[in-house]
C-alpha cells in the first residue's frame, strides 16, 4: 500500500526516470530493456493524466481527513484528461470539499460541471449529482431550484437508502413550508420507509414525527 500511495504521488518524476533508464538502457545494454522502460513509462503517462491522484482522494475522504483529501485533490492538474467517470467522482469531490469549507459557488460550479459529463457509467451518477446541487441549492437560500433538483434526482435513481432518504427528508421539509402537508406526509413516509442507517437522519425523522402528526391533510 505504501508502494502505491508513493507510486501515485511520484509518478510524473518515476515516468522522467523511466524515459532516462531507457535511454541509458539503449546506449549501454540493450533495446529489449530499453523498450521495457518506455512501455512502462507510456502506461504510466496514461494513468497520471488518466486517474491522476483520485484514489488517494478517496481514502483521505473515507478517513475524514478533509485537509489531506484537498491536498491530493490540487495535485490534479489537468482534470478534464481524466477518464470520464472519474472526471466526474473528482468534480463530486471537488463539490464535496467545497461544501464542507461553506465555498457554496465552487461548490455548484463543481457539481455542474460533473452533471456535464455523459457516459454510460457517469450516468449512474445522474441522481446523486442532482442531489447534491439540490442540497447547494438549498444553503444558498434557493427552494425552488432546490425542490426541482431533488425531485431530479429521485427521478434518476439515487444509489442509497440514507441519501434517498435525506432526499425525501429535504423535500418533505419543503412541502410543508409551501403549506402541502399532504405531499409532505408522502416524503416523510417514503423516507421511513427506507429504513436508514444514518444517525443523523434517524433522528431527523424522530424530531419530525408529531410535527407530521399535527399536520392537516
Amino acid at each position: 500500500m505504501k508502494f502505491l500511495r508513493f507510486y501515485i504521488l511520484y509518478r510524473l518524476q518515476i515516468i522522467i526516470a523511466l524515459v532516462i533508464l531507457g535511454i541509458l538502457a539503449h546506449l549501454y545494454l540493450d533495446p529489449v530493456t530499453a523498450w521495457i522502460c518506455y512501455i512502462l513509462a507510456i502506461f504510466s503517462l496514461v494513468f497520471y493524466f488518466g486517474m491522476g491522484t483520485m484514489r488517494l482522494v478517496q481514502e483521505a475522504v473515507t478517513e475524514g481527513d478533509v485537509d489531506k483529501a484537498m491536498m491530493y485533490l490540487n495535485k490534479i492538474k489537468f482534470p478534464r484528461l481524466l477518464y470520464k467517470p472519474i472526471r466526474s467522482g473528482y468534480y463530486m469531490l471537488q463539490s464535496n470539499l467545497s461544501m464542507a469549507s461553506n465555498d457554496l459557488n465552487k461548490a455548484e460550479e463543481s457539481i455542474r460541471k460533473s452533471l456535464k459529463i455523459k457516459s454510460k457509467i457517469v450516468g449512474d451518477m445522474e441522481g446523486a449529482n442532482l442531489m447534491q446541487l439540490g442540497f447547494i441549492e438549498l444553503k444558498k437560500g434557493n427552494t425552488k431550484q432546490a425542490r426541482t433538483h431533488l425531485m431530479e434526482a429521485i427521478k434518476a435513481g439515487i444509489p442509497d437508502k440514507d441519501s434517498l432518504a435525506a432526499t425525501h427528508l429535504q423535500l418533505c421539509n419543503i412541502e410543508a413550508q409551501r403549506m402541502q402537508y399532504k405531499i409532505a406526509k408522502q416524503h416523510f413516509k417514503k423516507a421511513k420507509d427506507l429504513k436508514p442507517k444514518n444517525e443523523e437522519i434517524v433522528s431527523q425523522l424522530k424530531s419530525l414525527e408529531k410535527q407530521i402528526a399535527r399536520m392537516p391533510g
